[in-house]
């Protein structure tokens, strides 16, 4: 599983760039400012993932991967560099690299690798079609990861029980944020006896079209420029197990013919080979668009379509499971407990505002709230004032309409910025990650609140 990963660079805007990549997986992300750094990081979090910059002073990005193998074996290291070469690529990878990049990197070349790495115990040669380990899912330690009471998630899990244990293909819609990805695991994990066997996804949207065939039936060494040894995809990695294809709607109608012979035939050939391969494999799939619409309009095909939508579950936004709020808002503030390691509770009048607002980012944009207001309360009880404006409603309603006064702003400035400087423990430049903008404008705020009389934090860190 990969839950926190490092990022080790001395240029800042390379750090914040690969952490915001990194973060909008729902991975918590750890930097350092040169190797020295990362390699007290690496003794002191549990980390599964780095990566890291080959060029950062005297000691270079390789000792840190020769100090992660003899150290932390289990950590898989991505070797970026603006000034790559054949010989620096295979020397990394002789090294024990996963993967090489050169910059400028790309948010879908970091999402691309992070899926290959959550799947990292699949990506061996197997024997025939099989593969010896399955991959992580939530819910596999025996109980489900879905919170949830109202009537509408309790109908949901239903259909999902009672589709789970057959080889039909599932077809999950709602709105972005709603926990897709959450349920298919949970139909993975209740469809014995394919739930002891590989649990692979893929997000088809994060895939560049020109990759998409390779990623999904891989291919063979020299089919294609780069392609220096054999890869197996994703259909292969998942035999007599599922697989799940997130943002289905993504795929281009040429990939789409592909798919549907696969999913009609079970068979398929990797790119570069005329040997069919034959698998077992149960698909669901996972949009937020409306494929009958986009069926009308010509994007998708109506025979995919119909393959796909054999048992359709549709998961209701969060403004419609109102009950659920306060039970999911106490499971995401569990986490943070966990991560922030105090005890935390709502104030009653929090969980009101909660309750109350309509949330367009569903239960992704309540997480992300409640992380916020997590880290921001300097007590134990989590209070309104923590809250975004537009959740607790003192944002204006509409354009054109009285703003707070600007004493007010100011107080809440102040107090954001303190709690992300106490949270970072004075440094600057984490705290400018967390509130958003630059370390210039985070400077410019602490010296005119000096200047104001206002002592922000002690210590301050001159990161």
């Amino acid at each position: 599983m990969i839950d926190r990963i490092l990022v080790a660079d001395d240029e800042y805007l390379v750090r914040q760039f690969l952490a915001e990549a990194i973060s909008r997986e729902g991975i918590e992300v750890v930097s350092a400012v040169n190797a020295d750094d990362a390699m007290t990081q690496l003794r002191q979090q549990d980390v599964q993932m780095a990566f890291v910059d080959l060029k950062m002073g005297q000691t270079s990005g390789m000792d840190l991967l020769r100090f992660g193998n003899e150290n932390c074996p289990g950590v898989l290291f991505v070797m970026v560099t603006a000034y790559g070469t054949v010989e620096t690529a295979v020397q990394a990878m002789r090294l024990g690299a996963f993967d090489f990049l050169l910059k400028p990197v790309t948010p879908e070349q970091v999402s691309v690798l992070i899926d290959k790495a959550r799947q990292w115990s699949h990506l061996k040669e197997c024997q025939g079609y099989l593969c010896r380990e399955g991959l992580p899912t939530p819910g596999l330690d025996g109980s489900s990861r879905i919170v949830g009471s109202s009537e509408a998630m309790q109908a949901m899990m239903r259909l999902a029980t009672r589709v789970a244990p057959t080889h039909a293909a599932v077809l999950i819609t709602g709105e972005s944020g709603t926990g897709k990805e959450l349920v298919a695991a949970e139909i993975h994990r209740l469809s014995a006896p394919r739930s002891d066997r590989p649990y692979i996804r893929m997000n088809c949207a994060a895939v560049p079209d020109s990759l998409l065939e390779s990623e999904l039936f891989g291919h063979e060494k020299g089919a294609f420029t780069g392609a220096t040894e054999r890869q197996i995809g994703r259909f292969e990695l998942a035999h007599g197990g599922t697989l799940l294809l997130d943002e289905i709607g993504e795929i281009k109608p040429a990939m789409q013919a592909k798919l549907l012979r696969v999913l009609q035939e079970s068979e398929f050939e990797r790119v570069g080979s005329g040997k069919t391969i034959r698998v077992d494999v149960r698909v669901i799939a996972t949009t937020n668009r409306n494929l009958k619409q986009e069926v009308e309009r010509g994007n998708f095909r109506e025979d995919l379509f119909y393959r796909l939508n054999v048992f359709p579950i549709h998961l209701p936004p969060l403004r419609e499971r109102g009950g659920d709020i306060a039970e999911i808002a106490q499971a995401l503030l569990a986490k943070q407990e966990q991560k922030l390691r105090r005890r935390l509770t709502f104030a009653p009048e929090t969980l009101a505002c909660l309750a109350r607002y309509r949330w367009p980012g569903n239960v992704r944009e309540l997480e992300n709230v409640i992380e916020r207001a997590a880290i921001l309360e300097e007590t134990e009880v989590i209070q309104r004032h923590v809250l975004p404006p537009e959740i607790t409603g003192s944002a204006p309603s509409e354009p054109g309409a009285e703003s707070l006064p600007a004493f007010d702003l100011r107080q809440i400035e102040k107090h954001t910025i303190r709690r992300a400087l106490a949270h970072t423990r004075g440094n600057r430049t984490e705290a400018a990650q967390l509130l958003g903008f630059s370390v210039r404008t985070l400077r410019n705020k602490i010296s005119q609140y000096r200047t104001d009389g206002v002592e922000l934090a002690n210590n301050l860190s001159p990161a």
